[in-house]
């Protein structure tokens, strides 16, 4: 790159390490020169600059992602003309002061009083095949795609789902004794599927199932979220009683279909967050209604009503109706959210007319035990 005075623009090696050390690493969430993954920064002759990145693991998945941002970064910087970026790995030691800061540093997801915390949506149903876990990948990514940090724990162990709906299958990065979350379409995921094989039977009792969730909370690196998204087992069993315990601020939201038998079995999961305080942020009412392909008719497949009956006998609003199409189910077979996949279509129009009404409900503090601190 030359002046209009003909000279050749000089790189300042200054602006250049800052414009890197800006890019988010996609893992942790952070601008590399937060976390010390950016190494030797330096300008040749002719615009050429060679940048050296610290990974924290030599299998680092996502390592071309990052480069390539790192590059795109690199490129903006007057003067810069070609960019080469090197990889070092950090030691032992790096990655455990890594991880214990960023332990330190982040906001307890499970705690009471704190700031920044995030807002926390436990999405559940009475009974499966109603399209939970289809609503809360879409949900969380329409999230995602106004701007906002968000992560969904997949809680629902024997039946999880979310790895296929969001197309990524691969064991999380460990930092120490950290777990990254696994990032997809904008969105970070943590989910047991991420530690079985695909066609393996999860085979746990109670106790088990406990121990797991209070990992993925409080040994996961979720960073500074603004929502949480948590993709609960259908029914009132040890799942929904172990969020309760582990997320005091959870919100219940609500999904079933317009069929009876749906919204009954849906109304015991409302009580029992009822019962237990837990406020619910509202009902959706999924497969509304089959559209059909080739001329775009409604027809009630699955009847009418349910999602308002069950809205008024929880006392909440019904935040949206969401009609079953072949874009809806194209998506989920690629791993691609509808909401990205198909923004234009009925299903993901209102996935994310829903994403933007969702309310900032918190759990009253009434009956609940706080931490105390002594000055």
């Amino acid at each position: 790159m030359t002046s209009l005075l003909g000279r050749r623009v000089e790189v300042d090696v200054g602006h250049l390490r800052a414009a890197v050390a800006a890019v988010t690493d996609p893992e942790l969430g952070l601008p590399l020169g937060e976390v010390d993954m950016l190494g030797e920064v330096r300008a040749g002759r002719s615009g050429r600059v060679h940048i050296v990145l610290r990974l924290t693991t030599g299998s680092c998945p996502l390592a071309a992602e990052l480069i390539d941002a790192v590059i795109d970064a690199a490129r903006q910087v007057p003067g810069v003309r070609q960019v080469s970026v090197d990889t070092q790995v950090m030691s032992v030691r790096e990655r455990t002061e890594l991880a214990e800061r960023l332990r330190r540093d982040a906001p307890r997801i499970d705690s009471v009083l704190v700031e920044g915390r995030p807002a926390v949506y436990a999405v559940a149903s009475g009974k499966g095949g109603v399209g939970k876990s289809t609503v809360t990948a879409n949900l969380a990514t329409a999230l995602a795609v106004q701007g906002k940090r968000v992560g969904v724990l997949d809680a629902d162990v024997w039946g999880y789902s979310i790895p296929q709906l969001f197309g990524v299958r691969r064991n999380p990065v460990v930092l120490g004794e950290a777990m990254l979350p696994v990032p997809a379409h904008g969105v970070l995921l943590m989910s047991v599927g991420f530690f079985v094989d695909e066609d393996s039977p999860v085979v746990w009792r109670g106790p088990m199932l406990h121990k797991a969730l209070e990992q993925f909370l409080r040994d996961t690196h979720w960073g500074r979220l603004d929502t949480l998204v948590v993709d609960l087992p259908p029914g009132t069993g040890d799942a929904a009683l172990s969020l309760l315990d582990l997320l005091p601020d959870a919100a219940l939201l609500a999904v079933t279909t317009p069929q009876t038998t749906a919204r009954v079995v849906a109304r015991r999961m409302a009580r029992m967050a009822t019962d237990a305080g837990m406020p619910i942020a509202g009902v959706v009412e999924n497969l509304a209604a089959a559209i059909c392909p080739a001329c775009g008719e409604q027809t009630a497949v699955f009847g009418e009503g349910g999602g308002a009956l069950l809205a008024e006998e929880a006392h909440a609003p019904l935040l949206g109706q969401v009609p079953s199409d072949a874009e809806l189910r194209r998506a989920a077979d690629v791993g691609v959210p509808v909401v990205l996949a198909s923004p234009q279509s009925a299903s993901a129009r209102e996935l994310t007319r829903i994403a933007a009404t969702l309310p900032p409900l918190r759990r009253s503090l009434a009956h609940r035990p706080l931490p105390l601190s002594v000055l």
